[in-house]
């Protein structure tokens, strides 16, 4: 896609990589850089550096080109969409599912399906996926589709201009909510889990307590920021991990007088009780609010029923207080 446009006085004596900037803000910064280099963009008809500094008037002639970015394979895949249009998608994923390929999940993960679906991702960082789930956590997850709406969509995600909230079950009878504020990096000595560490970056989760059981505590939690593992690693750090953290929970606990139907369901819920239930954000292209909400996959309903003893509670249409 060919653009041109015209140095004007605001950006005279500007980088050449700022000024683009500056004309081009559905392309990120880095992005218009690696086309500088390449000779995609010409000032006057001539290549420069990033580092140029400009006049005004000059005119800028720029080439914009995806180019293929992930090496995933496409592969065909059931895919629950929400929504979806030419500059984004919006998945329910199902626990089980991997988010990206790794080290032994080269295959079978949503962004393989997901670039069979929409072979324009490959173009993407990440096949345009902008946050991640944890393979055992359900819910709703945002693509971009587009290069224009994945550089607006990163830059709302930085500013915390994203609503993301959860429902979860944690161990214990909470007497209220509350707000973590402890930054999350790296253990010390397991690599494959995170910790509240003073060396991390800043992490902040937000949970009301929308149901009491005798030993455990259905939530509502929000993200001001996305860390990985966070909701479990700050949860299981004020001593209230998820039930079924395989990872964070420790041993189960079963409380004095739990029925055997209890008992069995906590011993074979095999994840973390949690699931991405509500997505906010403007659509990068109109600038409309958007909401989605996911239903409480059924697992985690029969182990809120079951908690519960069966009584009418309707947990689906517990909202944020």
């Amino acid at each position: 896609m060919r653009h041109t446009a015209t140095i004007d006085e605001g950006q005279d004596g500007k980088r050449f990589d700022q000024a683009l900037a500056e004309l081009f803000p559905d392309y990120s910064r880095s992005r218009l850089k690696g086309w500088i280099k390449a000779g995609q963009v010409l000032l006057d008809g001539e290549m420069r550096v990033p580092r140029f500094r400009v006049s005004t008037g000059q005119q800028v002639v720029l080439e914009a080109e995806a180019e293929r970015v992930s090496d995933a394979a496409p592969e065909p895949m059931q895919l629950e969409i929400v929504f979806e249009d030419d500059d984004l998608l919006v998945i329910n994923k199902p626990a089980g599912l991997v988010v990206h390929p790794g080290a032994g999940n080269i295959s079978g993960t949503l962004m393989n399906g997901l670039l069979h679906h929409a072979p324009e991702l490959e173009a993407l960082p990440r096949a345009g996926i902008l946050h991640r789930l944890d393979k055992d956590t359900s819910g709703l997850l945002l693509v971009a589709r587009s290069i224009r709406a994945h550089t607006r969509l990163v830059r709302d995600l930085e500013k915390r201009r994203l609503h993301r909230e959860y429902r979860a079950v944690c161990n214990d009878r909470l007497t209220a909510g509350g707000t973590v504020n402890a930054p999350i990096g790296r253990h010390a000595t397991q690599r494959t889990r995170m910790a509240v560490n003073e060396k991390g970056k800043p992490a902040v989760t937000h949970y009301r307590v929308l149901e009491r059981f005798a030993a455990y505590s259905f939530l509502a939690v929000r993200l001001e920021t996305g860390r990985t593992h966070q909701i479990r690693v700050h949860l299981a750090w004020q001593g209230h991990p998820l039930a079924g953290d395989p990872v964070y929970g420790g041993r189960l606990k079963i409380p004095a007088g739990t029925s055997a139907r209890l008992v069995d369901m906590l011993k074979s819920f095999g994840r973390q009780a949690l699931h991405a239930s509500d997505l906010g954000f403007k659509h990068p292209q109109s600038g409309v609010d958007m909401h989605f909400h996911a239903a409480l996959p059924a697992d985690l309903l029969e182990l809120l029923n079951a908690l519960a003893g069966d009584t009418r509670t309707d947990f689906e249409h517990m909202q944020w207080p």
